[in-house]
């Protein structure tokens, strides 16, 4: 029996034991009430109930009861709204699984985190609240999320024990980027490749080092995802003044003309087209993805002998926002993306690597997937997003005059 037909079993179980429950309190009327769709509930329902002691296995003693009272509330609410990476996969096919094994719908917002960022706080300056979760990247979290105060912590409302056991991670514990240890969990890890080419015009055996990328012949053959905002860019110039120096970015950005976009589509079609053959960490999925997969010919470099691989967790960081409109619902689906069955879909639906150690990810490919005792330069540690990116992002827009 798999993850998957482990969590059904499961849930049947403690639905029967609530129904069990309700028969007992209030006979056959209730019981039949049980059995059909639940209805709008007239009031808020209370959020889920605080995890008591944890048991030997890290749940807490009751969660059992918990988990069927978590679920209970979720179907009242009837909705969970969720704001997540703009990959159709993502939002068809966690929508879709999500409804099928709780029978809660997904609203499903999918974009950049910044521009959510702006949207929360209109909504909040006019006593609005909308999201429940969000799964987004590093920055927007570090540098507008947290400090200003717009998430709960996530630790606490993590009670199944498939999600809280260590030993089912890699890293052997629940990886939380936050300085709390509870607010920001990573559920993804994947190696950024250094570069990608269009063999048509470049071919990569001349690209044997990252000086190479400043000879005169790939002026205004390069692109990348904007590092003038947050984002893949901007993690990208400051990996590369961290591992390179200020040197080297100014060359690149200043001298070499730089083709910036914050489309992905557009960086997919300047790189299959040839406009730009030259992509710098191409790590965002539906950027290389359909280009591999119709036959492009597209060559991926994955490191250079003095650009060593990073690792990112792109799409991957999830959030409980606070004063969430669904509390329950969004306490559910917190559990079930970090659960062997929610995260599999995620990821898959992503391209992304599972965090877990019980998930094989077969739909990435081999560069892709982080190596015991390789060393990464991590583009999502706390201290970099928080305060390596911003003073690059200045002198970009500096040097190119925006």
């Amino acid at each position: 029996m798999d993850g998957g037909q482990r969590w059904m079993a499961l849930d049947r179980r403690l639905e029967r034991r609530a129904l069990l429950r309700l028969a007992a309190a209030g006979g056959g009327a209730a019981l039949l009430a049980a059995c059909q769709a639940p209805a709008p509930a007239a009031a808020p329902p209370a959020a889920a109930p605080t995890p008591g002691p944890a048991s030997a296995a890290g749940a807490p003693a009751d969660w059992e009861r918990q988990w069927a009272d978590l679920i209970d509330g979720a179907r009242r609410e009837g909705t969970v709204v969720f704001s997540g990476p703009p990959t159709p996969e993502v939002r068809a096919q966690v929508t879709a699984r999500f409804k099928e094994r709780f029978g809660v719908d997904v609203e499903y917002l999918g974009g950049r985190r910044g521009d959510l960022v702006n949207r929360l706080r209109a909504e909040r300056a006019a006593g609005l609240y909308t999201v429940d979760v969000v799964v987004g990247g590093a920055t927007t979290i570090v540098a507008e999320f947290y400090p200003e105060g717009l998430i709960d912590p996530v630790r606490p409302v993590l009670i199944h024990p498939d999600v809280i056991d260590p030993t089912k991670w890699t890293p052997g514990k629940l990886w939380f980027l936050d300085p709390d240890d509870q607010y920001a969990l990573r559920l993804v890890n994947n190696v950024s490749p250094a570069l990608a080419v269009n063999t048509t015009r470049v071919q990569p055996s001349e690209i044997t080092s990252v000086y190479d990328l400043l000879k005169p012949q790939y002026r205004g053959l390069i692109a990348q995802d904007d590092p003038t905002v947050s984002g893949s860019g901007s993690n990208t110039a400051a990996a590369l003044q961290i591992k390179l120096g200020e040197d080297f970015i100014h060359r690149l950005y200043a001298d070499q003309q730089v083709g910036f976009t914050r489309d992905r589509r557009q960086l997919a079609d300047w790189l299959g087209r040839g406009t730009y053959p030259i992509v710098l960490n191409p790590t965002p999925p539906d950027v290389l993805r359909p280009l591999q997969r119709d036959g492009f010919p597209i060559v991926v470099i994955p490191q250079l002998p003095d650009l060593p691989a990073s690792i990112t967790a792109g799409s991957g960081i999830a959030i409980l926002l606070n004063q969430a409109p669904h509390p329950n619902a969004a306490r559910l689906l917190l559990n079930w993306l970090a659960s062997r069955e929610g995260l599999e879909v995620y990821a898959r639906a992503e391209h992304s690597v599972p965090l877990r150690n019980d998930i094989e990810p077969t739909w990435v490919e081999p560069y892709e997937i982080p190596q015991p005792g390789v060393e990464y330069f991590d583009t999502f540690g706390w201290e970099f997003s928080k305060t390596d990116r911003l003073p690059v992002i200045e002198k970009i827009k500096a040097w190119r005059g925006s």
